[in-house]
């Protein structure tokens, strides 16, 4: 079976099947939507992808997070075909399927945000759930003002594009929308020089501080949005002091705090959401965002929060055609299903105690390896020149296509894209990540070699 097997690259990539709709790609499809990848996918079971050539990719990618069940998953996909053979969709608005009901009631069960009487809504995507959040977070407030992050990847709408600390995702895109602020992600590693962590945590504290004294006084932000974990921003965790301080902060104001969780959900973190540690710390978010691998592939976002946020935001605020589509229900639900029974959860803790051990040990050996940080199975390997901390993409960059020939699907991530992200299906087996760690560390040795 294709999801036991490992990699094995038969052509030159990409073959000529897949360079043919590559080609086909180009010409009906924008350039602007990239894709460097000579990969054409034929099928694909676990953590492992065949192409239209034959050729066996290890995909460390999932998806940017979809798949931490893998691909064709079999009682999902039965799932879904059982619920289409009913109906395919019920619009929120319109008419009720149990379905959407079970999984709002399962969410509100699971989902950690601070008030015990939650309540879910189901949109279709990451952005969309940010967006609403905002929305919910300024009906429920009263408020205007949003406070975001450097590093901070929220989507690429209009409202979420302006989130979005990196320019390069929504340059010439003006006029933005307004209310939004941007304060400073703790970044222990890139920290100014000469700081210790636990000094580092109060210099991003006092930054935060200069936000309400610079760009909008505390009494006129309705949210915090934070990513536990930061994605596109280079897999940079929260410190659990600066979330602590930061949430007694938040209560003192009377600003709520909005995870999103979008690409750390669902059990990569070793808990099912980052903001269990969160909550375990006394600290939790009062409104969650999430998607990705809520459904396995099918697109799917929610929103939970307490009841008293929701019932302060007026009918028609909220809402959308497609949210909580009955196929997706059906996924959702099954995926949450396995990942609890299989605990997922736990697997991801074994996966990434690997991971870090061998990251952990190229660190020492290889000068380039600058950092390793994250939590769970979503982690960071953050590339360098030199001992000034100098970022170094072209490796990555160079890393990433000589994975690419080995049958290793990588991504970079950072500011400066000189991270390389582990998003890897919770779903690999040992032996797959074993041969997986070996690619990866002979293509970043090989290219630090050819770039020398």
């Amino acid at each position: 079976m294709l999801r036991n097997e490992l990699p094995s690259i038969k052509t030159a990539l990409p073959g000529p099947k897949a360079k043919a709709i590559i080609d086909r790609r180009a010409a009906a499809s924008p350039a602007a939507i990239r894709c460097p990848y000579p990969v054409v996918i034929k099928r694909g079971e676990g953590a492992m992808v065949e192409d239209v050539d034959g050729n066996i990719f290890l995909d460390w990618v999932g998806g940017v997070g979809v798949l931490n069940i893998g691909y064709s998953q079999e009682e999902v996909v039965k799932a879904v075909q059982e619920q289409a053979g009913r109906y395919f969709h019920a619009m929120q608005n319109i008419i009720t399927h149990e379905g959407f009901v079970v999984l709002a009631e399962k969410l509100n069960a699971i989902v950690p945000v601070k008030e015990a009487k939650r309540q879910t809504m189901f949109v279709n995507s990451g952005a969309e759930a940010l967006e609403n959040a905002v929305k919910i977070a300024r009906g429920a407030s009263g408020r205007p003002n949003i406070i975001v992050f450097s590093g901070a990847f929220h989507g690429r709408t209009l409202l979420t594009g302006t989130m979005t600390a990196k320019k390069a995702y929504y340059h010439g895109m003006g006029p933005l929308p307004d209310g939004i602020y941007r304060a400073e992600f703790p970044y222990l590693y890139r920290a100014p020089k000469g700081l210790g962590e636990s000094d580092a945590v109060w210099y991003y504290l006092e930054r935060l501080n200069a936000v309400f004294e610079e760009a909008s006084p505390p009494e006129d932000v309705a949210a915090l949005v934070i990513e536990p974990v930061q994605g596109e921003g280079g897999f940079i965790p929260v410190p659990r002091e600066w979330i602590t301080a930061v949430r007694a902060l938040c209560d003192k104001h009377g600003i709520l705090i909005i995870a999103d969780e979008v690409q750390t959900g669902f059990g990569r973190s070793g808990r099912m959401f980052v903001s269990d540690y969160w909550t375990e710390w006394g600290c939790p978010p009062d409104i969650i965002a999430m998607a990705k691998s809520i459904a396995g592939g099918i697109p799917l976002g929610a929103i939970t929060a307490g009841v008293s946020i929701y019932e302060k935001v007026k009918p028609g605020i909220i809402g959308g055609t497609f949210g909580g589509n009955a196929l997706a229900c059906a996924a959702a639900l099954k995926v949450i299903e396995i990942m609890e029974r299989d605990k997922l959860p736990d697997r991801a803790k074994k996966i990434s105690e690997k991971c870090f051990s061998e990251f952990k040990s190229w660190q020492k050996e290889i000068n380039a390896v600058g950092d390793v940080r994250g939590i769970g199975c979503m982690v960071g390997i953050e590339l360098i020149k030199s001992a000034d901390k100098t970022p170094w993409p072209e490796l990555v960059a160079a890393a990433i296509q000589e994975a690419t020939q080995k049958g290793l699907i990588i991504e970079n991530a950072g500011t400066h894209g000189n991270v390389i992200r582990f998003l890897c299906p919770l779903v690999v087996t040992d032996a797959q990540l074993e041969r997986g760690l070996s690619i990866l560390k002979t293509a970043i040795t090989a290219s630090i070699e050819k770039l020398s």
